[in-house]
């Protein structure tokens, strides 16, 4: 069976808060699927939606935060977010945010193609480092590491498990784009 085409677009703040019932959908999708990206059983599509309203949207409309979404067949199936709300003395780096895919499209090269479409676009921005978090021995750290994320280190129990009360370990991951300027 083939897979249909995908495509990487950047949504501008205007497109994202137009799509947020579907953006709600693919964060509520993923939570239920056990995601760990902050949110712990019960969620609501409401609630969903309310983080891209409330969380999102505002970075978006100041130009502080960017968005990715991955598109098959019209329809949103992943996303990710570059975080640029950098103090003076670090605009040289971003923050990877909320990488997502839907559980009915994982595995087809989604969560690959979004971030080579983030780190162009922060390299093109001036961002030479960029650093993220992802839950220790998650589906997500493998393709990290496969995109030359190393691993900084590991802090235990920093995260609530989505369904359970159990605390998970979580690691942070950085990589450089480009070469940094040596320290004076």
């Amino acid at each position: 069976m083939q897979q249909p085409a995908l495509s990487i677009t950047r949504l501008s703040a205007a497109e994202a808060e137009r799509a947020v019932p579907e953006l709600g959908a693919l964060l509520h999708a993923c939570v239920l699927d056990g995601a760990s990206i902050g949110f712990v059983l019960p969620f609501s599509q409401e609630e969903a939606e309310d983080f891209w309203r409330r969380h999102v949207l505002p970075g978006l409309y100041e130009g502080t935060r960017f968005l990715w979404v991955a598109l098959a067949e019209g329809r949103i199936g992943g996303s990710v977010q570059l975080g640029c709300a950098t103090l003076p003395n670090q605009r040289h780096r971003a923050d990877v945010n909320k990488l997502m895919v839907h559980p009915d499209g994982r595995r087809r090269g989604t969560a690959r193609a979004l971030m080579l479409a983030l780190e162009d676009a922060a390299l093109a921005q001036g961002r030479t480092l960029l650093t993220l978090d992802t839950r220790s021995g998650d589906k997500a750290e493998p393709l990290y590491a496969s995109l030359g994320y190393e691993t900084a280190g590991r802090i235990p129990g920093y995260c609530r498990d989505a369904a359970t009360p159990r605390l998970d370990a979580t690691t942070f991951m950085f990589k450089k784009l480009a070469p940094l300027l040596p320290a004076s």
